[in-house]
Formats: structure tokens, sequence, C-alpha cells
């Protein structure tokens, strides 16, 4: 395990770079306020990914939220068409024909 030094909420908001970066390199920094902890500023968790994204995720994955893939594929499914565009443009028209002969005052 590290070392552990604590700082004031005042100094550690003027160095607060330099004491993340003693938290990078494995120290645990516990921020006072008044002289009574508030918070501990750690290093990140062994495995950890090094994303923010891949933090969420895990993060999400341990709440039981998220199931990751039991199969992962490769790459996005296969792209098929639901209809031939002609098709889509003429059931498209008749839609708006059909809204528009609906929505006109007789």
């Amino acid at each position: 395990m590290g070392t552990m030094r604590a700082v004031g909420l005042k100094v550690l908001k003027n160095k607060l770079s330099e004491y993340v970066r003693l938290a990078q390199g494995g120290e645990t920094i516990l921020v006072t306020d008044r002289d009574r902890v508030v918070a501990e500023l750690v290093p990140p968790r062994p495995g950890r990914g090094e994303l923010v994204t891949d933090a969420v995720i895990a993060e999400l994955v341990r709440n039981g939220w998220v199931t990751p893939a039991s199969a992962p594929r490769g790459g996005p499914p296969p792209r098929r068409p639901v209809a031939r565009f002609d098709d889509l443009m003429r059931e498209l028209d008749a839609d708006r024909a059909d809204r528009w002969s609906t929505s006109t005052p007789r």
C-alpha cells in the first residue's frame, strides 16, 4: 500500500494537479476541512480502465445494471434493406396523400 498524507481544502484547491499526480502515483490523500477528514483522493483500483467510459461501464456491470454480451460478434450486424426504396417512397407518398385528405376541411 502507498503512503498517505492529509491536505486542507484550500491547499488542495490551489495545488490540485500536484495532489492528483501523487494519487496517480499510489498515494492516498486525505482531504480535510477544519481538521476533519471529509474525502479521500485515492489511486485508481487495479484493473480500472484508463478511459472514463471503461470505468463507467465497469461500474454499471458491477451494479448489475448492464450485462456484457455473452458472445460478442465481430463488428456490426449485416445490413439488409427492409424494403426497396421505390416501395418505401410509394408508401410514404400514399401516407402523405391520406393525411392531406383527412386534414383538409370539407
